[in-house]
C-alpha cells in the first residue's frame, strides 16, 4: 500500500501521548475500570487481555512498556504529505486514520471525527486507565481510538502474522468500524453474550466488515495509491491471527467457541472479505445475517 506523495495529511486527527507516563499501568480486565469499562473491553477491543475465555491474549504480557519510542511532539510538522506516510510509521498511521475518515465522513450521514491516541505503556481515558497490554481499542465515552504503536511488533512476534502497512490499516479500520457502530447506535447490541454466534462476536465481525468497507473505497479518499493483492493478503492474514481459535490454541491448547468474544479465523476473514468485495456496509448486517 503506498500514498501519494503530494497528499496533504492532517496529524490534528492523532494526538500523541507517547514517552508521557498515564499512570499505573492497570490493565483494562484486570479490575481498574470498573464494570462500564469491563463492558466496554468485553465488547470492542480488538485483542482484549484478561479475558477469561481467551486466556488473556495480551494479559500475558508483562505489563512493561512495549513501544520505546520517544517523546514526539512534532506530528505536525513530521507528517505533512503522503511521502512522509511512505517514510515513517507514525505518518503512515496519520495518514490510514485520515483516509479511514474521509471515507466514512462520506458514508455516513453527520459524522463525528474521532481522534486516534498514540500512547507509551500505559494512559488515562474517559473509560479509564488502560495499558499497552490490550491492544488497541475504542472508548465510546470519549470517541476516541487509542494504540501504542508497539502493538504492531507484538502482533507479528506474538501472534505470528506477516505484519506490514496494509496489516496496521487493517487495525486502525477494524477500530474506526467500533466507531461507526458507535455513532449508528449498534455498539451495544451484543452486550453480555459469548459464544460463537453471540452478540460480542457480531459486534467484532461487523468491524471486521465495516474495515473491509473501507478498503474497497480506500483509493477513491485521494491518499492512496493502491490496494494491492498482496496487501489484502497481509489483512486476511491479521484477521486470521487474532481469531478466538488461533488464539486458544497457541494460548491453552484447546478450542473453546462458546468463551468467544471476537470471532474465529475463518469469520474474521469472511466478514473483512464481505465488506471488501461489495464496499457496501450495508452487506455488513451481522446481526441479521448467519454467521
Amino acid at each position: 500500500m503506498r500514498f501519494r506523495r503530494d497528499a496533504g495529511l492532517d496529524p490534528s486527527q492523532v494526538q500523541d501521548r507517547r514517552g508521557m507516563r498515564g499512570g499505573g499501568g492497570i490493565a483494562v480486565g484486570g479490575g481498574g475500570l470498573g464494570v462500564a469499562g469491563l463492558v466496554i473491553y468485553l465488547l470492542i477491543t480488538f485483542l482484549s487481555g484478561g479475558s477469561g475465555g481467551l486466556g488473556g491474549p495480551l494479559g500475558n504480557l508483562d505489563g512493561s512498556t512495549v513501544s520505546q519510542a520517544p517523546p514526539s511532539q512534532a506530528l505536525g510538522s513530521e507528517c505533512r504529505t503522503g511521502a512522509d506516510a511512505n517514510a515513517r510509521q507514525d505518518c503512515r498511521i496519520v495518514a490510514d486514520v485520515n483516509s479511514i475518515q474521509k471515507f466514512w465522513s462520506g458514508a455516513v450521514r453527520n459524522y463525528e471525527p474521532a481522534q486516534t491516541v498514540f500512547f507509551t505503556g500505559s494512559t488515562d481515558t474517559s473509560c479509564g486507565q488502560a495499558s499497552s497490554d490490550v491492544g488497541p481499542f475504542y472508548c465510546p465515552m470519549d470517541k476516541r481510538v487509542y494504540i501504542d504503536l508497539g502493538f504492531f511488533d507484538e502482533l507479528q512476534s506474538r501472534f505470528g502474522a506477516r505484519g506490514g502497512p496494509f496489516a496496521e490499516a487493517y487495525v486502525l479500520a477494524h477500530e474506526y468500524g467500533h466507531h461507526v457502530q458507535d455513532l449508528l447506535g449498534d455498539l451495544g447490541r451484543g452486550a453480555g453474550a459469548a459464544g460463537p454466534s453471540g452478540g460480542s462476536v457480531r459486534t467484532e465481525l461487523q468491524a471486521d466488515c465495516y474495515a473491509g468497507v473501507w478498503a474497497h473505497n480506500a483509493v477513491d479518499t485521494g491518499l492512496i495509491v493502491d490496494i494491492t493483492e498482496a496487501d489484502v493478503a497481509e489483512g486476511l492474514d491479521a484477521a486470521a491471527a487474532v481469531g478466538d481459535d488461533r488464539i486458544q490454541s497457541e494460548t491453552q491448547g484447546e478450542v473453546d467457541p462458546e468463551t468467544w468474544t471476537h470471532g474465529s479465523s475463518a469469520q474474521r476473514q469472511h466478514w473483512f472479505s464481505v465488506g471488501y468485495r461489495s464496499g457496501r456496509s450495508a452487506d455488513c448486517d451481522t446481526f441479521g445475517a448467519k454467521i
